[in-house]
């Protein structure tokens, strides 16, 4: 047997022996399943495992050296300490892995659809989010989600357009993360297909709301959906404190006496909690009286935190300006100005494929995947006087 029959042969066993020692509701690396139709040169052997392929694709794309200058929560706040996008992908990963180490669950999954879960979202988070989904209802073309999004920019903007040959599973966890909701019990859908990956990403685009009713397929997807929650209840807390928008002392005593009064107790007792009354189970499960604290602590976060008036008065800004830019950019295509720059040069650079996208999904392309600041300048370089002269 030569060198690299050896390789293959003793890789293979090893993934062999990894699924056979999985929980019987963990994803197997023998289940993968690729979304494009692609095939690999006879010699083109890759020593990774099936879900470590797609955690590098995520890992080296684009989408993901962005979230380093890309919102979480509090965008206009001058801390370097507060959360960034980049930052929260990385606990959400953790978090998910120590929870899937728990239950024995298939841990390069987990990795991917936690790194991978935020690749679409839009500058300035959830407010940007909601800006550009504003725009599409108003020209009658569909809805944003940032989720669908994080599918669009893996399958069919990477690349040029080319995009990356992701996991079924891995796309469906993306797709189906949704970390707005919160549920007492996360049970997967087991028996989806290709097919029906493809009706719920459709739908998504054009039925309201349709990205908040759909359910991951593996428990790994589970995992990352309620490790969204967990990553970021207490951190917000931790950041709206150190910036003055609320006080240790506001938190609702039901919340501390379960969960405890900081970031770190918070993630302690939910994964804690999440796991025991999750052991061998096809689903997750808090107990009651987690959940019930959890709850409060959402309610808390929306009206003390999320609805501060300090944020809803700068975020009215925020959203003014991405409609703004959506509204320029939609412009510069219809007027079909044959400029070296901006998104003329953003679509001349895409296969040709990309071509025959509609323009309203061209502009929520271009702009999605801008972060924060380059945002910012843009908008000061389209509406905003420029300085001319010496101060003399």
């Amino acid at each position: 047997m030569k060198k690299e029959e050896k390789i293959i042969h003793s890789t293979l066993l090893e993934t062999k022996l990894a699924d056979e020692r999985l929980s019987i509701y963990a994803t197997k690396n023998s289940e993968c399943i690729k979304v494009k139709k692609t095939i690999k040169p006879s010699m083109d052997f890759d020593i990774r495992w099936p879900f470590e392929e797609d955690i590098d694709r995520v890992l080296y794309s684009k989408s993901y050296s962005r979230y380093v200058d890309k919102t979480q929560a509090l965008s206009f706040f001058s801390n370097v300490h507060i959360t960034k996008r980049s930052l929260h992908v990385q606990w959400v990963s953790r978090i998910a892995r120590q929870i899937g180490r728990g239950l024995n669950l298939n841990l390069d999954l987990i990795e991917a659809i936690a790194l991978g879960h935020d690749l679409g979202h839009a500058p300035y988070g959830h407010v940007g989010e909601k800006a550009i989904n504003d725009c599409l209802e108003e020209r009658n073309f569909g809805y944003f989600s940032h989720n669908a999004n994080s599918v669009r920019h893996l399958l069919f903007i990477e690349r040029y357009g080319i995009g990356y040959n992701v996991s079924l599973q891995v796309l469906d966890g993306i797709l189906c993360h949704n970390g707005e909701i919160l549920s007492k019990i996360y049970k997967p859908q087991k028996d989806k297909t290709v097919e029906q990956f493809w009706e719920e990403y459709e739908k998504c685009w054009h039925i309201k709301d349709y990205s908040k009713k759909i359910v991951p397929m593996t428990l790994e997807g589970c995992v990352v959906r309620i490790s969204d929650v967990i990553s970021y209840v207490g951190k917000d807390i931790e950041d709206a404190i150190k910036v003055g928008i609320i006080q240790e002392s506001d938190l609702p005593e039901e919340v501390v006496s379960v969960l405890g009064k900081d970031n770190k107790a918070m993630i302690n007792r939910l994964i804690a909690d999440l796991v025991i009354h999750s052991y061998q189970k096809p689903y997750l499960s808090f107990s009651n009286e987690v959940f019930h604290a959890l709850t409060i602590l959402f309610e808390f976060l929306s009206t003390h935190i999320h609805q501060h008036p300090t944020l809803v008065k700068e975020n009215e800004k925020l959203t003014r300006m991405v409609k703004e830019l959506y509204d320029a950019f939609y412009s510069d295509l219809i007027d079909d100005i044959d400029e070296n720059h901006g998104i003329d040069l953003y679509v001349s650079k895409m296969i040709d494929s990309y071509q025959a996208t509609p323009n309203e999904l061209i502009v929520s392309d271009y702009l999605s995947g801008m972060t924060d600041s380059y945002v910012l300048k843009i908008y000061q370089e389209r509406f905003l006087p420029k300085q001319h002269g010496d101060m003399i």
